[in-house]
């Protein structure tokens, strides 16, 4: 008897072995089917074996893409470049309504927006913690990205720089910057 039989075959077999009077079957059959039971459960074992391992790098391939993607967000700038700029341009508008009627009802709102920004940079900063080797490899990689452009010429004035709206009192343009830009038109 073969020591591969498939499912049917040992089924055929067992029952055969159990109609059989005690002692007198064979040692050769009775080994060969436990050779083909080992052999059928060794084969059922690499199958869920190879089904848990494609799974497994299914998985590892999905946290790898999501961990690039996060990378990509660039959680590092939103900390340091991003939100604290938010925080500047609160601490602003609180310094420019002081003594306001409305003053109270504004600082309330700006209070509110203050918590939900510490609240987005403590998740931030577990996003840095958890990814940061992937966000210094992007960043290596896509070193030119988020480079500010800054004017040639340090006396220039571009567009750019009158169309930012209102801004903070030590980045807003000076007096002689607003003279000079009126003077050369």
């Amino acid at each position: 008897m073969s020591g591969s039989l498939d499912q049917e075959q040992l089924a055929k077999q067992l029952l055969e072995l159990q109609k059989a009077e005690p002692g007198t079957v064979p040692l050769e059959e009775v080994s060969a089917v436990v050779a083909g039971i080992m052999d059928a459960a060794r084969k059922e074992l690499a199958s869920s074996d190879n089904e848990v391992v494609a799974k497994m790098i299914g998985l590892a391939d999905y946290i790898e893409q999501a961990k690039q993607e996060i990378a990509a967000l660039r959680p590092d700038e939103v900390k340091d470049r991003h939100l604290p700029a938010a925080s500047d341009e609160l601490d602003e508008i609180v310094a420019e309504t002081e003594a306001c009627s409305f003053q109270d009802i504004t600082g309330q709102r700006v209070a509110k927006v203050v918590k939900a920004l510490k609240d987005i940079e403590e998740k931030v900063d577990s996003l840095i913690t958890a990814f940061g080797d992937e966000i210094a490899e992007y960043k290596s990689r896509n070193a030119s990205d988020g480079a500010e452009e800054t004017p040639t010429d340090e006396n220039e004035i571009t567009d750019d720089m009158l169309l930012q709206g209102p801004q903070l009192s030590d980045e807003a343009m000076s007096q002689d910057d607003i003279d000079k830009l009126l003077n050369s038109a």
